[in-house]
């Protein structure tokens, strides 16, 4: 199986779970269009990343192909990943005390075949302070991450709560990710005779 992506917190979910994958990272753009909203976006984004890789590289292999697309939305407003400190700081300011959503869809292409699946969690950020903001954004960590935070990394100081699928927080919600590759035949640790699509 080919993953379109280059992000390593989803090589190691894609491990955690013993999927055996070839990382191949998918050149999209990623522009949110006009009225476009964000469960649509981020399901968009996943289902392209998937044809791209398909395209390129898989229908010549016959091998399944899987993307994925995590956006953090409050008020309706996207957070991609922050260009640049100043924009990861408006970010973690505007999550500040407030609750978002962290949506993450998921596809899997073969042949003329595509699924997707999306997750929605809700997590709740404590108030920070300006302090902390610029400590955290400081350490490097917020700028290649949707929404400007790693709740897997030092970002989890600020959580509060979490409602939902923590591995889709992260970039891949492992149980619908499963469940969607068993689909295609491919084998994770619990569906170990599956046989590859």
């Amino acid at each position: 199986m080919y993953l379109a992506s280059a992000s390593p917190r989803r090589y190691a979910l894609l491990e955690q779970i013993g999927v055996p994958f070839q990382a191949r990272p998918a050149q999209i753009c990623e522009a949110l269009r006009p009225g476009e909203l964000p469960h649509a976006y981020v399901t968009r984004l996943a289902r392209a990343k998937a044809d791209t890789v398909w395209d390129e590289v898989a229908a010549g292999e016959a091998r399944p192909v899987l993307g994925a697309d995590t956006a953090v939305v409050i008020d309706d407003q996207v957070f991609g990943k922050p260009g640049d400190a100043e924009a990861a700081l408006h970010m973690l300011a505007d999550l500040s005390g407030r609750t978002h959503r962290v949506l993450t869809a998921v596809a899997v292409r073969h042949g003329p075949r595509l699924l997707s699946e999306l997750s929605s969690s809700e997590v709740r950020f404590r108030e920070t302070t300006k302090r902390e903001r610029v400590a955290y954004v400081a350490t490097g960590e917020p700028l290649d991450k949707a929404g400007g935070y790693a709740i897997q990394g030092m970002g989890a100081v600020f959580i509060d709560h979490i409602s939902g699928s923590y591995s889709a927080v992260m970039g891949l919600p492992l149980a619908m990710t499963a469940l969607l590759l068993a689909e295609f035949g491919v084998p994770t640790w619990l569906y170990t005779n599956a046989k590859p699509a």
